[in-house]
């Protein structure tokens, strides 16, 4: 048994649905652009620089979700998917999951965004399996705090080991395990894994790779 591992924005997604939720949000007028939009690029360009916190950002991202009705948020969501998240999935994204679960790999999509904005995505890659940073919710609507350990750099790690151990699994249950990243964000859990590939890698993670000798991918 196999475990293969893929990070969701600028990996299996050209581009980021985080940074893109909020951007929809402000085209449909939910959030105010002058207020929103340059917090959302601070934040993005802290993520990519690797200086995020992750708890200030999410109080951020998820606040909007608790003013609004969940099925209100989810016929938005549909939008989003139509318009913004399938013109990000590439044949390669998609021929690379496929290769995986062709093998008998188990697939985890293990990201950082929240389950609400990634779970839909997951389901379109036909990925059972969902590691994402969740938003808590009370009475199926959500309060605009998070449950749990965030899904960010070594959180993934937590994460992971927790979702492997509700299974009856460890590390050791696989003999081979891949993760598929492109952001300096993921080094720990991509130093943790057997074979770690770097996909449209940041700078950092490009000189890291390059120095490991770990496959990188460009499509």
């Amino acid at each position: 048994m196999n475990l293969a591992l893929f990070d969701l924005d600028n990996t299996l997604l050209d581009g980021d649905s985080d940074f893109e939720w909020s951007q929809f949000l402000i085209s449909i007028g939910v959030l105010d652009r002058e207020l929103f939009e340059a917090k959302n690029l601070r934040f993005y360009e802290q993520y990519k620089a690797g200086t995020l916190d992750i708890h200030e950002f999410l109080d951020f991202q998820l606040k909007p979700l608790s003013r609004h009705a969940r099925h209100v948020l989810d016929g938005w969501h549909q939008q989003f998917m139509r318009d913004k998240i399938m013109p990000m999935i590439t044949p390669q994204a998609r021929a690379l999951v496929a290769r995986h679960r062709d093998a008998g790999d188990v697939c985890v999509i293990i990201t950082a965004t929240n389950s609400f904005v990634t779970a839909p995505i997951a389901r379109e890659f036909g990925i059972e399996h969902l590691i994402a940073t969740d938003p808590e919710q009370k009475d199926g609507e959500f309060t605009g705090g998070v449950a749990g350990v965030p899904s960010f750099r070594e959180g993934k790690i937590t994460r992971l080991e927790q979702w492997l151990a509700e299974r009856g699994w460890n590390w050791a249950s696989f003999a081979e395990s891949t993760f598929y990243s492109d952001s300096l964000n993921d080094l720990p859990l991509l130093q943790q894994v057997k074979h770690p590939v770097a996909v449209k890698p940041d700078a950092t993670l490009r000189a890291h790779a390059e120095q490991a000798g770990w496959p990188v991918l460009a499509w």
